[in-house]
């Protein structure tokens, strides 16, 4: 009877090798080849000039001498705050008249690039009936003489529109309620990066 019980069992039971302990490596840290033709190909770079064997050198190892660029003086005082009876004037006076040897880069500046976009003219043309009519119209109908429309109707800038000018009371408090309500509907994780936001700026202006 008990012959039964044990072949039942083993019969009833999973194949023994389900019962095999897992390999204890970790795949994680393997290093694959491809990973290593990668770091490989990126360590290989191209060897500086001055490195190099120049012609007309030994074809020996040779020692280069190539220091990094130092750090102005403190002892050296740039020509245009030189006194013009100081005696140190006479050294920079070759370099003034040949560029090529070098010297005080103050007294010879190179040329600078072209700007990038033209610089704007500052035009005062506006009087002051003018400031009294964007006043006006500001005043009457804010929502519709904004300050951007009122900046390309008199052709002025914005920043100047509200130098000029200020909204109405009732239209700034209109403008808060519409702040609040979209602020209302923010979730948990743009309120809380909005007051990290300003939890920032409060330590920048502690300088921490």
């Amino acid at each position: 009877m008990k012959l039964q019980h044990v072949r039942s069992f083993l019969a009833h039971s999973p194949p023994w090798r389900d019962f095999t302990i897992p390999p204890l490596a970790n795949h994680s840290f393997r290093c694959h080849a491809s990973s290593y033709r990668r770091t490989k190909k990126k360590l290989v770079i191209k060897p500086e000039g001055s490195f190099l064997n120049l012609i007309g050198t030994p074809a020996q190892d040779h020692i280069v001498f190539n220091p990094p660029s130092s750090a102005p003086s403190i002892y050296h005082t740039p020509m245009i705050f030189l006194p013009k009876d100081d005696p140190r004037r006479n050294l920079f006076a070759p370099a003034a008249r040949n560029p090529s040897v070098g010297g005080d880069p103050a007294s010879n500046p190179p040329p600078l690039p072209p700007p990038l976009t033209p610089p704007k003219e500052k035009r005062y043309h506006l009087t002051q009936d003018d400031m009294v009519e964007i006043r006006r119209l500001r005043q009457t109908d804010p929502d519709q003489w904004t300050r951007a429309k009122l900046a390309k109707k008199f052709k002025c800038s914005s920043l100047f529109v509200g130098i000029v000018c200020e909204a109405t009371k009732e239209h700034k408090e209109e403008q808060l309620k519409r702040i609040e309500d979209v602020k209302a509907r923010w979730g948990r994780r743009r309120t809380m990066a909005r007051e990290d936001r300003k939890r920032r700026r409060a330590l920048w202006g502690r300088d921490e």
